[in-house]
């Protein structure tokens, strides 16, 4: 099996790509693809681990939030032969609904990322993925 080599373009495509997915929520085994069996996925609720930790964070996210749009405001990787570490900024903006609430309520977040990216048979996939900081937007509901 060969490994397609890691470049600033495929990494860029690659983020673009990883956003599309979690908007659209597509099917979970789509979405595995993307990331490497040992992920380590930190965001700000708690860490996840491998596949099985990933898809339950994957089934809560895309049964509680919907209208998502993911803006990629900059991709930052620093490549080492088959592995990137990319700082990623991106706007996240979208809806959330918490039962009996009469309306839904609009999330606006700024998240600062660090991945680390490894090359992999089909392009490029998400070994760590961790929020370094995600800061609300003027209005934003909390979460």
């Amino acid at each position: 099996m060969s490994v397609e080599r890691l470049t600033e373009d495929a990494v860029r495509e690659f983020t673009d790509k990883w956003y599309v997915a979690l908007d659209q929520h597509i099917p979970l085994a789509q979405v595995l693809a993307l990331i490497t069996e040992d992920l380590e996925f930190k965001v700000p609720e708690d860490t996840f681990l491998g596949h099985q930790g990933f898809g339950r964070w994957y089934a809560a996210v895309t049964s509680r939030f919907f209208d998502e749009v993911h803006t990629v405001t900059k991709v930052e990787p620093v490549i080492e032969g088959d592995r990137a570490v990319v700082r990623v900024l991106v706007n996240w903006q979208a809806k959330i609904w918490d039962p009996p609430a009469a309306r839904s309520r609009w999330l606006g977040f700024d998240a600062d990322q660090t991945w680390t990216v490894v090359a992999g048979p089909d392009g490029p996939r998400i070994k760590r993925y961790t929020v370094d900081e995600l800061a609300p937007m003027p209005g934003s509901a909390a979460l």
